[in-house]
């Protein structure tokens, strides 16, 4: 069997066993005009973003081999990623240590997630349309990159909810999201493709720093105790 056949295969099983997970974390038939009240749990509610989390990551890691695989189809072989790039918005410090990831608050784990998820919602709708402009792009990843778009939004709403529940209204005050125009500009078609593998390529790293930040706050506000494998 071909390798991109045994992938296929491989995305399409996981993402049947995720299905569930595919609605909003966020689904509050009885929510106020305001919207500052939900009949979800709190639990429920980290529930489904730890699950939406989750959802995002796998697709990002899928999008990332799925995008190495055109790139090789392409006959383009050199395109990598310096180390050295900056991925994160510069707002968000990233822990060095685990010790460090501990000594953090419920209100920075809220804050940062927000942050990143907003900070990326953008891009990956730039993502999603350049593709459409590619030549026989697969159309699994057309598909993960339409997903990723739609869920990256969803959870947005639900880190939303979950900031009003926990820290209460008005609890969280974010300044404008940060202008990410700039950092993926490009002015031809191996630049755009570059700037599209950036893209995937930084987003699959923080989609993990979400699903970790998100499964800690779980813990915490959930579990009580047994946080510390984070």
């Amino acid at each position: 069997m071909k390798k991109t056949t045994v992938l296929q295969v491989c995305v399409a099983f996981v993402l049947c066993s995720l299905q569930p997970m595919t609605g909003s974390p966020v689904d509050c038939p009885d929510q106020d005009t305001a919207g500052t009240s939900c009949t979800i749990s709190l639990e429920k509610l980290l529930e489904r973003a730890v699950q939406h989390a989750e959802l995002i990551h796998h697709m990002s890691e899928e999008s990332k081999l799925l995008f190495d695989e055109m790139l090789n189809s392409f006959g383009v072989v050199n395109l990598h990623i310096s180390e050295g790039t900056m991925c994160s918005p510069k707002s968000v410090p990233v822990p060095m240590s685990k010790t460090e990831i501990q000594q953090i608050s419920d209100k920075w784990l809220l804050h940062s997630v927000l942050i990143l998820v907003q900070f990326w919602i953008n891009p990956l709708v730039d993502v999603q349309a350049s593709l459409m402009n590619y030549e026989n792009v697969p159309s699994a990843l057309l598909n993960r990159s339409k997903l990723m778009s739609s869920k990256i939004i969803s959870l947005e709403q639900g880190i939303l909810v979950l900031i009003r529940q926990i820290l209460g209204e008005g609890g969280l005050v974010l300044e404008g999201a940060e202008d990410t125009s700039d950092r993926f500009v490009s002015s031809d078609m191996l630049e755009t493709v570059r700037r599209d593998y950036s893209v995937i390529y930084c987003f699959r790293k923080d989609a993990h720093k979400i699903q970790t930040f998100l499964k800690l706050l779980k813990c915490r506000q959930i579990d009580k105790e047994n946080c510390s494998f984070f």
